[in-house]
């Protein structure tokens, strides 16, 4: 049987709780959201206490604020209400923040807290309203409308504000522990921006202290502390701070306390189009970790919470408590992004490709600040657990590891300078001071001769020792060769890449062309239709031209497939960078790159042909990468030009229309190190590799300053004078 007419849902009584429990994380997440409900009333701060009925095995947990309070009307219809449009459609209080609790779930995470929970509020005009909540009557009740709430309502003259009182069975109890403290104390700490950076967005916040009350819990000691960031991040070895908006143009201050004196640098960013996540503005600090660092620290002035001076144990400690970056929202932090556990940026993935050159997550400390979910579309989740994984999300990850990677750069190239780490090796130099024995061959035959031998037999051991250099110098040969061999297979791996990418599609069409054949084969036999045959010309002409592709992407790669010759060869410059070039010609056409090169199409260079493909092959790999991150579709141009004279290579110039090189990073001469690298998940050894094989070669790679894009010269030595 069935009737027609309308039906309301009635929402089932333990409705409430499915709120609190299912959809916030924890009791510390539960804390967090009752302390943005004390914001959102305007409230100048917020007190949260424990006190513990020990002997019964309880607790009460009071959240009092002194803000604008509620009238009996807003508690029925709005507080007591489940997510409520009020704070989305206000958007601010009163007084001007910005709501935080805009999910309306906010204030049932008491039932997470404790078994019952009573609120007393005041509001402008006096009037006064009590409600208590028994958490279990809703679980009992079949339906939310059968739950029956005791509200008092009288005048007072206490001052405007809430109070909550949360009780807790012996359940609850239990959950809180010393460790449980401190976890709550490290997310309260984290919870609000620790610098000023953030009046930038919203001014209201700075008035908003957070007072944390612990008391009569057994072996736990007494607290009452206004929560204040961590004391570390007054101090650091790196910085960069400042802002990108929204157009993807930033301005950044990067700093070096780390130094003697304090180095501060300008920098600025184009993304090269909009960010897709609004305005961002960033305060990011990086310590090393190694003892000697820790040390220095220290000795700059870090202390603990109480003021008091620190040992290397309890440094390293508080670099673990605070590390992270977080993503702070008008003054609050976004959980869990930040937590040290939380690693939403990979920085470790990323170091352990990269050791030298990239930043781990304990390491960092430091923070992003974002705009409104209408400004930025950067959703939180309804389980308060994050954000929502959507493309503005990818965005910001992308560019706050981009601006990471500014700091990332400068780190390398002072820890270079300073000796902080191991320095490249450069493969032909060091053998040479390996091998070479002049230097010790003074010494020994000034050391032979001041202890009475003749000068002749001195000389006699002395080319004794030069014979056994002479022989050492074949075999710093072979090793050279050898290391020759292994960067040019390094190299090859950018050229699988592009036989993966430009194989694929013949490919795929052979292989899904090959049971059509069969098919329309088997009908052509049955039926004798010649439509069939016209079916299988058809395929047959896209086999040809599909095979035509396969064989010259295989012609385009013959000239690399050689193996290192033993000795040099007279190569023509010109078409061995053309067949560079034609590794990637694919690439380029799909993203409208134009290729200029000039020069004397005849000029000839002594080399080997390995070395110079390794060369062009890196030089060009980079650019394809930057234009088609960075540029303008309209204007993607490499452009090579090969100076001669009377029939000799001067130099080549390699030249694109990308983003350019930070003239900073050229002064440093960081480029060519290896693990050095701009790419956001670059190796570093491209340029390495390059800058090697033209050493072999009696040439010399550089990178120039030049305001239209990356500058490269590849020049004879003996030209310069090296």
């Amino acid at each position: 049987m069935s009737s027609n007419g309308v039906y309301k849902i009635r929402p089932a009584g333990r409705h409430l709780l499915t709120i609190g429990r299912d959809l916030i994380q924890d009791n510390y997440a539960a804390v967090v959201e009752l302390v943005k409900n004390a914001y959102d009333a305007d409230s100048p701060c917020v007190e949260i206490k424990f006190t513990a009925k020990d002997d019964l095995k309880r607790y009460e947990i009071t959240i009092e604020d002194h803000g604008h309070g509620m009238s009996r009307d807003t508690v029925i219809n709005k507080w007591m209400v489940p997510s409520t449009k009020d704070k989305l459609e206000r958007k601010t209080s009163p007084a001007g923040r910005i709501m935080q609790g805009r999910k309306g779930i906010g204030r049932y995470a008491a039932s997470v807290l404790g078994e019952n929970l009573f609120l007393e509020t005041v509001d402008k005009t006096g009037e006064k309203t009590n409600v208590f909540l028994e958490w279990n009557s809703f679980e009992h009740s079949e339906y939310l409308d059968d739950v029956e709430i005791l509200i008092e309502n009288q005048p007072s003259k206490e001052n405007p504000g809430t109070k909550l009182t949360i009780s807790g069975n012996q359940s609850n109890y239990e959950e809180w522990n010393q460790k449980q403290f401190d976890k709550l104390r490290f997310e309260l700490k984290k919870l609000i921006s620790p610098t000023p950076a953030e009046s930038i967005i919203n001014e209201e916040y700075q008035n908003f202290e957070i007072r944390l009350i612990i008391s009569g819990f057994s072996g736990i000691p007494d607290v009452n502390e206004l929560i204040e960031p961590y004391p570390i991040f007054e101090l650091f070895d790196y910085k960069i701070t400042g802002k990108i908006t929204s157009d993807g143009l930033g301005k950044f201050i990067y700093s070096l306390q780390k130094a003697k004196n304090t180095i501060e640098e300008e920098i600025t960013i184009n993304l090269g189009h909009e960010t897709g996540c609004g305005d961002l503005i960033f305060d990011i600090r990086v310590y090393d970790r190694d003892s000697e660092s820790i040390e220095r620290l220290i000795q700059r002035g870090l202390r603990d919470e109480a003021g008091n001076y620190v040992g290397k144990r309890q440094a390293a400690h508080l670099l673990n408590v605070s590390n992270g970056i977080g993503v702070y929202r008008n003054g609050f932090r976004i959980r869990p992004l930040g937590d040290a556990e939380f690693d939403w940026l990979k920085l470790n993935e990323q170091r352990i490709q990269n050791p030298s050159m990239r930043i781990g997550s304990n390491q960092v400390i430091g923070y992003v600040l974002i705009q409104s979910e209408e400004q930025s579309n950067l959703v939180e989740k309804s389980a308060r657990d994050g954000l929502q994984e959507n493309l503005s999300y990818e965005r910001l990850k992308e560019i706050t590891k981009e601006v990471i990677g500014k700091l990332e750069e400068r780190r390398f190239s002072y820890r270079r300078k300073a000796g902080l780490s191991k320095s490249s090796l450069k493969v032909e130099k060091e053998l040479e001071k390996l091998f070479s024995l002049d230097g010790l061959k003074k010494q020994i035959r000034k050391k032979l001769i001041s202890q009475g031998m003749k000068e002749q037999a001195a000389d006699e051991v002395i080319a004794l020792i030069t014979n056994e250099e002479t022989s050492k110098e074949k075999s710093a040969e072979e090793i050279s060769r050898a290391v020759a061999t292994y960067q040019g297979q390094a190299t090859l791996g950018k050229i699988i890449t592009v036989v993966m990418h430009e194989g694929r599609r013949p490919l795929n069409y052979f292989r899904n062309q090959v049971p059509r054949i069969s098919r329309f084969q088997k009908k052509l036999l049955e039926t004798g239709d010649k439509k069939n045959i016209d079916e299988i010309a058809a395929i047959a002409k896209g086999v040809e031209s599909n095979a035509a592709a396969f064989s010259d992407l295989f012609k385009r790669l013959d000239p690399l497939a050689s193996g290192r010759s033993t000795s040099p060869k007279e190569l023509i410059i010109k078409q061995e960078i053309q067949g560079c070039f034609d590794v990637f010609r694919q690439d380029m056409e799909d993203n409208k790159i134009q290729v200029e090169i000039n020069g004397n199409d005849d000029l000839t260079f002594l080399t080997w042909q390995q070395d110079i493909q390794a060369i062009f092959t890196n030089l060009i790999d980079n650019s394809i990468f930057w234009l088609k991150e960075r540029s303008s579709i309209e204007d993607r141009r490499i452009l090579v030009n090969i100076e001669s004279e009377n029939n000799k290579l001067i130099y080549v110039d390699f030249r694109d229309t990308g983003p350019g090189i930070d003239p900073v990073l050229i002064e440093d001469g960081v480029i060519f190190e290896p693990q050095f690298s701009t790419k956001p998940s670059g190796t570093g050894i491209g340029l390495a590799i390059a800058g090697e094989a033209a050493e072999r070669n009696g040439l010399k790679l550089t990178a120039l300053q030049s305001g239209t894009g990356a500058y490269f010269r590849l020049q004879v030595k003996d030209i310069t004078n090296e």
